[in-house]
C-alpha cells in the first residue's frame, strides 16, 4: 500500500492530507490564529466544585473554563473511591493538560494525567506503567523495548513505546526520553514560578505534530507546496531521522489538495449521503449523544439472489465506512445500520472486515459488536472536532435541523421566528 502525506502551506491555514493508494484517508487543518490546545499544559486555578456531577471547572486563562472529570484528577491516596469535593477546593492551582480542545461554547477537557509525546516515546510522569505499542506485533521486538525502556526510563514514571520505535537503537529510545524527562523538569520549574492561571507548556503546531506523529518509515513519500514549509521539515528532519529527508518533495501547483483530489473527497465527506462502488450508498445523521450510519442498496441490485446482493453491499459499506470514519473525524458513539443478513457467517465476515479496516486508524476504536437489533455499536475517541464541526455552520433559517416549517396557512405555524433557536 503507497501512503502519501500531502501538505498544503501557502496562506495562514495549514493544510495536510493523508493518502493511501492515492485515496484521502485524513484531513488536519491548522490556522495561525486558531491553535490546537490538545497537549499543552497549564497551570491553572480551580473556579468551582461540583459533587452532583463529580466534575470541576478550572480557569487556565484562555476565556472559558476548562472541565476536569473526577476520574482525570490526580489523588495522593488510593484505595476507596473519593468524591470530588475531598480531592480538590475552590481556589487551589494545579497542573493540567488539554484532553480535548473546545467545541461551540464548551471549553476544553483536561486532565491533570499529563503525557508528553516524543517521536519514539510517550512519557507519563504521573503514572508508573510501561506499554508498547500494539502495532508493534513481533514478541521479540516488543520484549526488546520493553527491557530497553525498563531499564532508561525515569524512576516513578510511565513510559508508552510508539510504533516508530520498531528496530531503533536502545540508544535512539534513550535519548528520546531523556529529553521528554528534561521537558518536564522545565515544565514543572515554571510552575513553580508561575501564578495560576499560565501556560506552561504549549504542544507544537500541525506541521511538527504531523512530522513526529505520522512521518515515519512507513510513508512512501511528503509532498509540499511551500519552499518555506519544505526547509522547515527538512530541518525538523535533520534532528530527528536523516534518512526521511529523500522522501521529501515539494510541487508548485496551484492549489495542490485539488490535484491530489483531496478537495473533492473533503466535500464528499461534508454531505449526508456517500456512494458505495458497487452503487449502494451510505447516509450519515450526525446527534449531540452519537452519530448514526444507515446502510442501503441504492442502485445495486446484484446478479445472484437478494443474500449476496446485501452481502457485497454491506461488504463495500464496512470498508467505507471506516474510511470516512477517519476522513470526518467523527468520534463518541457510532451506531452503524448494516442491512439485514440472514446468513450468520456473513454477519461475522462483515464485522472481520471492519475490524480489519479499523486497525488502520490512529485514534483508538472499539466496535462492541452487534446488538440485539443488529446494529453495530462502535466508540471512537474525539480529541478534535470533527470535519463537519470545523468547516459547516448551521443555517440561519433553520438553525442545523435542515427543515423549515411547511407553507400552508390550515397548518397555523407560518414563518418561524427568527429569535427561536434549537436546543
Amino acid at each position: 500500500m503507497k501512503r502519501e502525506i500531502i501538505v498544503s502551506a501557502r496562506n495562514e491555514m495549514t493544510r495536510v492530507a493523508l493518502l493511501e493508494n492515492r485515496v484521502p484517508m485524513e484531513v488536519h487543518f491548522e490556522t495561525d490564529r486558531e491553535l490546537c490546545l490538545v497537549g499543552s499544559i497549564f497551570k491553572g486555578r480551580v473556579e468551582n466544585v461540583l459533587p452532583g456531577i463529580e466534575a470541576a471547572f478550572v480557569d487556565v486563562g484562555i476565556g472559558r473554563n476548562a472541565f476536569l472529570y473526577v476520574n482525570d484528577v490526580l489523588s495522593e491516596r488510593s484505595g476507596r473511591a473519593r468524591s470530588i469535593r475531598e480531592m480538590l477546593r475552590p481556589g487551589e492551582e494545579i497542573i493540567v493538560q488539554v484532553a480535548k480542545d473546545p467545541l461551540g461554547n464548551k471549553g476544553p477537557r483536561v486532565t491533570m494525567r499529563v503525557n508528553l509525546p516524543g517521536r519514539f516515546s510517550v512519557l507519563m510522569p504521573t503514572v508508573n506503567h510501561v506499554g508498547i505499542s500494539r502495532r508493534i506485533e513481533q514478541e521479540e521486538e516488543r520484549e526488546r523495548l520493553k527491557n530497553a525502556v525498563m531499564s532508561a526510563r525515569p524512576e516513578g514514571m510511565g513510559v508508552i513505546v510508539r510504533t516508530a520505535a520498531r528496530t531503533i537503537p536502545e540508544a535512539a529510545l534513550g535519548e528520546d526520553l531523556r529529553l521528554l524527562h528534561d521537558l518536564w523538569l522545565d515544565i514543572q520549574k515554571r510552575a513553580a514560578i508561575s501564578s495560576a492561571p499560565a501556560l506552561l507548556y504549549r504542544e507544537c503546531g500541525l506541521l511538527p505534530r504531523i512530522i513526529r506523529d505520522l512521518f515515519t518509515e512507513e510513508i512512501d513519500r511528503m509532498v509540499l507546496d511551500s519552499s518555506t514549509a519544505y526547509k522547515r521539515v527538512l530541518t525538523m528532519l535533520d534532528i530527528i531521522n536523516p534518512t526521511l529527508r529523500d522522501k521529501v518533495f515539494i510541487e508548485d501547483r496551484p492549489d495542490i489538495f485539488d490535484h491530489y483530489n483531496v478537495t473533492q473527497e473533503i466535500h464528499k465527506a461534508l454531505q449526508r449521503r456517500v456512494w458505495l462502488r458497487c452503487g449502494g450508498y451510505l447516509i450519515f445523521d450526525q446527534a449531540e449523544a452519537l452519530t448514526v450510519i444507515d446502510v442501503n442498496t441504492g442502485k445495486y441490485t446484484g446478479r445472484i439472489d437478494l443474500e449476496d446482493t446485501v452481502f457485497k453491499t454491506n461488504l463495500d459499506a464496512a470498508v467505507e465506512i471506516a474510511r470516512q470514519l477517519r476522513l470526518r473525524n467523527l468520534g463518541g458513539i457510532i451506531i452503524v445500520d448494516f442491512i439485514d443478513m440472514a446468513s450468520e457467517e456473513h454477519q461475522l465476515k462483515i464485522l472481520d472486515v471492519l475490524t480489519e479496516e479499523i486497525r488502520k486508524d490512529r485514534r483508538r476504536t472499539h466496535i462492541m459488536g452487534l446488538t440485539r437489533l443488529g446494529l453495530v455499536e462502535l466508540t471512537r475517541k474525539k480529541v478534535h472536532p470533527s470535519l463537519g464541526e470545523l468547516l459547516l455552520t448551521n443555517c440561519a433559517c433553520c438553525f442545523g435541523t435542515g427543515k423549515v416549517p411547511v407553507d400552508e396557512p390550515q397548518v397555523g405555524l407560518g414563518q418561524r421566528p427568527k429569535t427561536v433557536e434549537n436546543t
